[in-house]
């Protein structure tokens, strides 16, 4: 599996274009603006997009998820049904942000731990990690040993908990009994930043590394 970046919004969110290359079948996860530019890199790889995969409701992360559902006639998969209130926001999120407009939309499916998500021949697990947000689910294929985690997790930081409904110690906790599990040589595409590996963040990350266990 190929991973394109394509940073959009003011922001610099971290779309990703996850690429099939068995098949040329792609997915976009978390559109969050910009279709132009993700319209450019399908268009430049010669590839067929079928599926929208979102992390969480955050305008950032979604704000462009209606409309290229419905230029393309493709699906859109997550986050959890936690965050329909975020999505319901979504007018008021880009109006506050300067963002345009965005819809307020109905994915095809609500996801949760223990569901998959398909494209082309490639199959994605889905792990529900609230904390940044409550209804966040992070992407992780076991093949390629990578996840995307929108913002639950950066490279030397954590994700933001004075929203609406976040909590610190769920994101702790998410990070930990989700995230750590899948393997220190796992890979992973943040929301915003670099990319890191979980072995990395386990080792110096300030708020999650291991040897702050007995004192988080």
């Amino acid at each position: 599996m190929q991973v394109l970046l394509i940073p959009v919004t003011p922001f610099q969110q971290n779309c990703a274009l996850l690429i099939d290359e068995t098949t040329g079948r792609a997915a976009v996860t978390d559109p969050g603006g910009d279709l132009d530019r993700i319209h450019a890199a399908v268009k430049e790889h010669g590839v067929t997009l079928e599926k929208i995969f979102l992390t969480h409701g955050h305008v950032d992360h979604c704000a462009g998820a209606a409309s290229l559902a419905r230029e393309l006639g493709i699906p859109i998969e997550g986050p959890h049904e936690d965050e329909r209130f975020w999505i319901e926001q979504l007018p008021e999120q880009t109006r506050r942000f300067g963002f345009g407009h965005a819809e307020i939309f109905e994915p095809q499916r609500w996801l949760d731990t223990g569901d998959t998500v398909q494209f082309g021949s490639e199959t994605l697990e889905v792990y529900h990690c609230p904390g940044h947000t409550p209804g966040h689910v992070v992407f992780f294929s076991r093949a390629n040993r990578l996840a995307i985690v929108g913002d639950v997790l950066f490279a030397g930081s954590i994700g933001r908990t004075d929203f609406p409904r976040g909590n610190h110690a769920d994101l702790i906790r998410s990070i930990r009994t989700h995230l750590w599990p899948l393997g220190e040589d796992v890979t992973f595409v943040p929301g915003h930043g670099p990319v890191s590996t979980f072995g990395e963040e386990r080792k110096h990350n300030p708020y999650v590394a291991d040897h702050l266990i007995d004192v988080a």
